[in-house]
């Protein structure tokens, strides 16, 4: 576990850092297209970036209105430690002190054992989204 500090915010305070890691990990990384990662629904999310010891911007993720967690991307050198079970447990704290009921996201299907592992369970079947496979998975608060 490294050393780590999360802040909760507005896409106004958050978006640059936000953009920044989405945009090295789904655009340059993973080929998702530009013009598809940014979109209208980041100005009405809760958004969490996790800057490590040196206060480099390194994971994030967004709760949205609706329950959707979303956007969840860890930089390479963050990836392993923690910090993106960190943000996606913040972002559940969040959603419940809301008073959401559950939490549901879309996972690539190569993360998904990371959020069984945080309780999330698959609803019905793979499908792609952005070129990348994905599933449906949601998590019912006691």
């Amino acid at each position: 576990m490294t050393n780590h500090t999360i802040r909760l915010g507005d896409w106004a305070t958050l978006g640059p850092d936000a953009t920044a890691i989405r945009f090295e990990v789904f655009v340059d990384e993973q080929k998702v297209p530009a013009e598809i990662e940014l979109d209208a629904m980041d100005a009405a999310c809760l958004h969490a970036v996790a800057y490590d010891g040196a206060g480099n911007a390194i994971g994030t993720g967004r709760l949205l209105p609706d329950g959707h967690i979303g956007r969840m991307a860890v930089r390479l050198p963050g990836r392993g430690t923690g910090v993106g079970g960190a943000i996606l447990q913040l972002l559940m704290e969040k959603a419940r002190e809301r008073g959401d009921l559950a939490v549901v996201l879309n996972a690539q299907t190569v993360a998904a054992p990371f959020y069984a592992r945080h309780g999330f369970v698959q609803l019905g079947e793979q499908f792609e989204e952005a070129g990348i496979a994905h599933v449906e998975m949601r998590l019912q608060f006691a």
